[in-house]
């Protein structure tokens, strides 16, 4: 059986539950690090933010994507309009482009056991068409350039520069050497 991927909605929450329980840095982080003030972030950790995540799919808004194979979660993605991205809104390193409209894939998340699978490109694609069919006219993301091997894996939740590469995303900014702005325009894509 292949990836499916659904939005994480309410009747879905216990699914995330169970993808992020006991899993390290995602159970203190709850995809919450580009929607909250860092103070607030880390004084929140764990369950404060697992209580704002769930506070948003209380609202009906669909903060991301879930990938399951067998039923199961096995993944994770968060994809929104960058306007819901408090912190990657007040970044010097992730500053805006322009001043076009865009949605944002910020964060992946995939199951030890899972990796290396094409789940998160799953997710990638996934995430872009979720974008296109609610207006989104371009998708941005802020992967990691892995050039230099000290870089911990902590840094690469949001994902490898190459995927999204592989995936027909440009570069059009790069404040910091390792973590460049890519986009993808949906008009090229629904032209397919």
């Amino acid at each position: 059986m292949g990836t499916e991927i659904r939005p994480l909605t309410s009747e879905r929450w216990r699914d995330l539950v169970d993808l992020f329980a006991d899993r390290g840095t995602v159970r203190e982080c709850w995809c919450m690090w580009f929607r909250r003030p860092r103070k607030e972030w880390g004084e929140q950790a764990g369950a404060g933010n697992r209580r704002a995540m769930q506070s948003i799919v209380r609202r009906n808004e669909i903060p991301g994507l879930l990938a399951y194979l067998d039923g199961k979660a096995v993944g994770w993605c968060s994809v929104s309009p960058r306007e819901r991205y408090g912190s990657l809104e007040r970044s010097r390193v992730l500053k805006r482009v322009d001043d076009k409209p865009v949605w944002s894939i910020v964060c992946f998340y995939v199951v030890p056991t899972e990796r290396n699978k094409k789940v998160a490109e799953s997710l990638l694609g996934a995430a872009v068409s979720y974008a296109a069919e609610n207006g989104a006219e371009i998708v941005e993301a802020y992967p990691l350039d892995r050039r230099d091997d000290r870089l911990p894996d902590g840094d690469a939740f949001t994902g490898p520069l190459t995927m999204f590469k592989r995936a027909g995303f440009k570069e059009v900014a790069r404040n910091t050497p390792n973590r460049p702005i890519v986009r993808f325009s949906v008009a090229k894509f629904l032209k397919v």
